[in-house]
């Protein structure tokens, strides 16, 4: 079981498009040595088994690579590949496994390319890499970017890369002169660069310009309205057709030159623009137009053509203002530019504002101040009181990297200073404190009314008790009234108290006047009985 042999190392597959190509090295020096290799796919490499199969084309190999790409078929599965020296009956121990997915270690092929020299350019017909091929790596043709190196056939070269479509016109050379060029297909969403194309020369033609042909062709739009413009050299009378192209077919491989239709109100016309917003239907893609122009002899002459993408090509104008003055605020109402109708602006561009007012003096402008928003509603705060402030509005799209104009300036005047609500206040602190005081005046008006009806009526002092016990018996004499009672009995009391003091004569005891004031007694009898009363009184 003892082998002199080496295994192969430094394993590697080179795949382009769907040739595949196993490489190795080997480092021993015997000789008549062959090598074969087996492969395995993912979902039979982790099982029990571990059968390993011959890998086709790579059997009994003398060299140090073969072809296997008949054995590969599918390109997003994980492979295994190893190889061994082989001599006779004596073998070397497996090499190292390599592992890989197809689709991610292939290179993409070098294009096919037919170059056609017509006045003064070169047209350029490419056709993807795999074409023809029934079985493909790359699915996706339309996915493939072009990318052209073109140099004239000089010692002092100057090389000149270009993004071109697959029917493309590279124009701007010389005359008669012999120019190289060489394409390279990329995937540019999947960092893939593809393997160049052979180099391929051509010589130029002379570029004949007749009078009669349109010049200088651009595009100016504005607010998604399209027009088309162009110059006249010729001084006698030219129609002009108006062409375009929609820009997806020009990214197929097949022919497009009968695919130019003319655009509606742009036929036979012999001013030198035209409106072609009609045709601009979609705004994810692209067009291309042309003119046309005819000659009194009914010769034809076609123009350059000019790239028309609606949201790079297109000019945002200058938004719509609209101001108010309310509440020591200042309303700035902005409108979008193209009108209320240009919804495109508006969902499209992602337009936020950028906001410039002042005040503005009689000298100058003065104190320039900047406010951005996002909405088509601003107020600004902090106004001074009988000055006129301006405003004017600048659209912004940073996914497009656009500015607008800024637009017509709009000014107004802050009202004077309003001294009513102070005088509103005044008034009402001024009232409210005169009800405090009236009724402050009239609470204690109340309060003494109040006391003086409690002092009458619910006296807090009582009279003694002689006089409440005297006076229940005079009040229980069925034949006194309460007047007489209350007029007689001060007028008798002082009277016979007073008289009886003066004329009896107390032997071992002479009461006082406030004593004798203080035992009187109420009658209404007669003198005589009420002088006995007052001597019985006396005596007790």
């Amino acid at each position: 079981g003892q082998t002199n042999l080496k295994s192969p190392q430094d394993i590697q597959v080179y795949a382009v498009n769907t040739n595949f190509t196993l490489r190795w090295n080997y480092t021993g020096n015997d000789t008549d040595v062959t090598f074969s290799a087996e492969y395995q796919w993912f979902e039979n490499f982790h099982t029990n088994e571990m059968e390993w199969m011959e890998l086709p084309g790579c059997q009994n190999v003398t060299g140090k690579e073969c072809d296997f790409s008949s054995a590969v078929t599918e390109y997003y599965d994980t492979h295994y590949v190893r190889v061994r020296a082989e001599r006779k009956e004596e073998v070397s121990p497996w090499s190292s496994i390599f592992e890989m997915i197809p689709y991610y270690i292939a290179h993409i092929g070098p294009p096919g390319i037919l170059l056609k020299s017509i006045n003064g350019a070169i047209k350029v017909k490419i056709t993807p890499p795999e074409a023809n091929q029934v079985q493909k790596m790359w699915l996706a043709d339309l996915s493939f970017k072009y990318n052209a190196v073109i140099w004239k056939n000089s010692s002092n070269a100057e090389f000149r890369s270009q993004i071109i479509l697959p029917n493309a016109v590279i124009d701007d050379l010389a005359p008669y002169t012999t120019y190289c060029l060489k394409v390279q297909a990329t995937l540019p969403l999947e960092w893939k660069e593809g393997l160049f194309s052979p180099i391929h020369c051509i010589t130029t033609t002379r570029k004949v310009n007749d009078l009669f042909c349109a010049t200088d062709v651009n595009v100016l739009a504005l607010n998604m309205k399209f027009h088309l413009h162009w110059n006249n050299q010729y001084k006698q009378h030219v129609s002009y057709n108006v062409q375009y192209l929609i820009g997806y077919l020009k990214k197929l491989h097949d022919d497009y030159s009968g695919k130019w239709l003319n655009v509606p109100g742009c036929e036979n016309i012999t001013n030198t623009q035209c409106n072609f917003s009609s045709i601009i239907t979609t705004i994810s893609g692209f067009y291309y137009l042309r003119v046309q122009a005819t000659n009194e002899f009914n010769k034809s002459c076609l123009s350059n053509e000019v790239k028309v993408d609606p949201l790079i090509t297109n000019e945002i104008g200058p938004p719509g203002v609209k101001v108010d003055i309310s509440h020591n605020l200042l309303h700035i109402q902005i409108f979008p530019p193209g009108g209320s109708e240009s919804e495109v602006m508006r969902d499209h561009y992602s337009l936020s504002y950028q906001l410039l007012y002042w005040k503005n003096s009689s000298n100058d402008e003065e104190g320039i101040k900047m406010k951005a928003i996002k909405q088509t509603i601003g107020t600004v705060s902090d106004l001074t009181p009988s000055t006129l402030y301006c405003v004017k509005v600048q659209a912004l799209s940073e996914a497009y990297n656009k500015s607008s104009p800024f637009s017509e300036e709009k000014c107004i005047k802050t009202p004077r200073e309003k001294i009513l609500p102070v005088i509103i206040l005044a008034t009402f602190v001024t009232a409210l404190v005169v009800v405090l005081g009236v009724a402050t005046l009239f609470s204690f008006a109340l309060y003494q009314v109040y006391n003086k009806i409690k002092y009458v009526f619910f006296p807090s002092c009582r009279p003694p008790l002689s006089i409440e016990g005297f006076g229940r018996q005079l009040l229980s004499h069925p034949y006194l009234s309460t007047k007489e009672e209350a007029t007689e009995n001060f007028s008798v009391i002082d009277i016979v108290i007073i008289e009886e003091v003066n004329q009896i004569d107390f032997k071992d005891h002479k009461p006082s006047k406030q004593s004798n004031r203080d035992s009187g007694n109420y009658s209404n009898d007669d003198n005589t009985s009420g002088d006995k009363g007052s001597e019985e009184s006396l005596e007790k």
